[in-house]
């Protein structure tokens, strides 16, 4: 079964890419299944420069196909703050307590509707010499609430309300998070990609 190394240690977005790619014929392999994976530098101003240079540098280094992404969450009040810099809003840690706890406390005291907010991901795919295969971007509008609700998810999901069902993220099903998020509309975008590129290898 041919391998695609998922450009990640973040264990929450292996954990729904895995899902999300179920009906691929391929053995999913994280940063933490490669000793020689190197920790690239995400010097980019957007989604998509972080993502290709994820993809681009690790695959070049490691000589093997590379799915990257980035993504985040971009809040209307803040400007699109935290944007690029979601994991790491509140120090270098990158804690989700820390960065929810922070994000309520820059929106205290804001109505509902001064509380939108957008999740965005972008993936790349490149080759095994670093070519740029494929690109795909998925977003998803939410808001945020006021106090964390579900404990599902990970990142702001307690907090990223979906309007239509009245439930954050992290109190949605899975299934129904894959339908809506960012992450999963970047994903079936992505998918035929992956499929064409990975056919000739089976």
């Amino acid at each position: 079964m041919p391998e695609l190394l998922i450009g990640t240690g973040n264990r929450g977005k292996v954990r729904e890419l895995t899902q999300l790619f179920e009906s691929l014929s391929l053995d999913l392999l994280t940063l933490a299944d490669i000793p020689e994976a190197i920790d690239v530098e995400e010097t980019g101003t957007t989604f998509l420069e972080n993502a290709t240079l994820k993809a681009v540098e690790q695959a070049k280094h490691l000589g093997r196909p590379v799915l990257a992404e980035d993504s985040g969450l971009a809040v209307d009040a803040l400007g699109g703050a935290p944007g690029v810099h979601s994991k790491r809003f509140a120090g270098e840690k990158g804690d989700d307590d820390d960065n929810n706890s922070l994000l309520l406390e820059k929106l205290s005291g804001l109505p509902n509707e001064e509380r939108g907010a957008g999740y965005v991901c972008v993936m790349v795919l490149a080759d095994a010499q670093g070519n740029v295969i494929a690109k795909a971007e998925g977003t998803c509008r939410g808001r945020i609430t006021t106090d964390y609700r579900g404990t599902g998810g990970f990142g702001y999901d307690p907090l990223f309300l979906i309007e239509q069902y009245d439930k954050t993220f992290g109190e949605l099903p899975i299934e129904v998070k894959h339908e809506l998020s960012h992450r999963g509309t970047a994903a079936k975008e992505m998918l035929p990609h992956l499929a064409d590129f990975f056919t000739p290898l089976t």
